[in-house]
């Protein structure tokens, strides 16, 4: 059996940027199908790379998984790793796991060593990608706990990601959580994704003042490409940090470990060389007591099944990450695809990843251009003269008021 086709999507969900699959073929007539983590902007860029790759694949064994892969880094980008080579090499690596799979009729995680448990626990993200008050925000997420879900991310900070950020936003960030906290219940589990923004000084304060709200993990406080800064606010945050979304080697994941800088690891199966590198990363996790709870800013089809398959057998997992409002979408062109059901996912039962895509209807979403999102001039940065948090974004009676009023035009 030999590769004998390869081909990219570029496909638009309805939400707030593109994403990237890939398809690929062998001779005796079998499909896999995977998927790169992409971002807004510079989806075609990886789709670039991807189509770059698939003239080396053609003619090769699918099942050479590891060595198709080793020998992409060392010949094909020269030894010179990026996430734009990993995200491409993901989507491939994917889909041929599926092929593999699927020829041994079986569902992947039988040949990843079996089922560690019968279903996967997933929280809700994309339900606040739309911008919104406080108030509007709190009616989504109790719509989020009214399907089920038992846990949800979002990122309480205004404003730009920043190192340094305004007393303002901090208050803001913090009157947020308690107003979520108050309207969610107990029950519900909070995640928190600071997106790489905060100095440490921010984030050990802003981390102090948010632990009272029960806060279940708090992501990404710091840049993780230098890991003593997160570090650092782990030694002095009483709530779990994550870290890894931005990492995408397993030499970077050594240096967490070896700084014990994190309580648990988010990386994207798109983004860091897919399932061998997945499985990986949670075996070099388990001697350190390091959980697995993965990133998934993808599909709900061959992103989210290929995490579902690879979270069914390591044994560090916590949970993973599903963007909800791609659901119907990535639906409307499957042919069988994932039942995500009150927060959970049970395991799949058909060989391979257990999803399909219908090639027709995945083709009447073509990729969109979206207007560029505008970068900042250098008189919005921080420190600004008389800075308040915009009123479009509170909406909650008294915040206006503690957080002082909306800066006059030029201030």
């Amino acid at each position: 059996m030999k590769i004998s086709h390869v081909e990219s999507f570029l496909f638009n969900p309805g939400s707030t940027r593109n994403l990237l699959f890939c398809r690929i073929e062998t001779d005796d007539g079998v499909h896999g199908w995977g998927e790169a983590y992409v971002t807004m902007e510079k989806e075609k860029a990886v789709d670039e790379y991807l189509r770059a790759m698939a003239p080396h694949l053609i003619g090769r064994s699918p099942f050479n998984i590891r060595h198709t892969g080793q020998v992409l880094f060392d010949d094909f980008v020269i030894r010179r790793s990026s996430i734009g080579f990993l995200s491409a090499w993901s989507a491939i690596e994917i889909a041929l796991w599926d092929i593999v799979a699927k020829v041994a009729g079986q569902p992947l995680y039988n040949l990843l060593g079996g089922a560690s448990r019968e279903r996967i626990r997933v929280y809700a993200n994309g339900w606040g990608d739309e911008p919104g008050t406080i108030d509007e925000n709190i009616e989504r997420a109790l719509r989020v706990k009214e399907q089920g879900y038992t846990a949800l991310k979002f990122d309480p900070v205004p404003g730009p990601w920043r190192n340094f950020i305004h007393r303002e936003d901090e208050d803001f960030a913090v009157q947020y959580v308690r107003r979520m906290r108050e309207a969610l219940g107990p029950e519900m589990e909070i995640h928190l994704d600071m997106h790489r923004r905060l100095a440490p000084f921010h984030a050990i304060r802003l981390g102090r003042r948010l632990a009272e709200f029960d806060i279940t993990c708090y992501e990404e406080p710091c840049l993780s490409d230098n890991i003593d800064l997160v570090a650092e606010v782990r030694r002095n945050v009483p709530i779990p940090i994550v870290t890894g979304e931005t990492l995408y080697s397993k030499e970077s994941f050594a240096q967490v470990f070896e700084k014990r800088a994190a309580d648990i690891l988010n990386p994207d199966i798109c983004a860091i060389g897919g399932v061998s590198a997945m499985m990986d990363i949670a075996v070099m996790a388990q001697p350190h007591a390091v959980g697995l709870a993965p990133h998934n800013n993808n599909s709900t089809l061959a992103g989210l099944a290929a995490t579902v398959h690879t979270c069914a057998v390591i044994p560090n997992f916590i949970i993973a990450e599903c963007f909800i409002n791609r659901l119907r979408t990535c639906d409307e062109i499957a042919v069988s695809s994932i039942e995500v059901k009150d927060g959970w996912i049970e395991l799949p039962t058909k060989p391979g990843l257990g999803i399909d895509i219908d090639v027709n209807r995945l083709r009447k979403h073509p990729y969109r251009k979206y207007e560029p999102r505008g970068l900042r001039n250098y008189w919005q940065e921080f420190p600004r003269k008389n800075y308040a948090i915009p009123s479009r974004l509170q909406g909650a009676a008294g915040i206006e008021k503690e957080l002082g009023p909306e800066p006059q035009a030029g201030a």
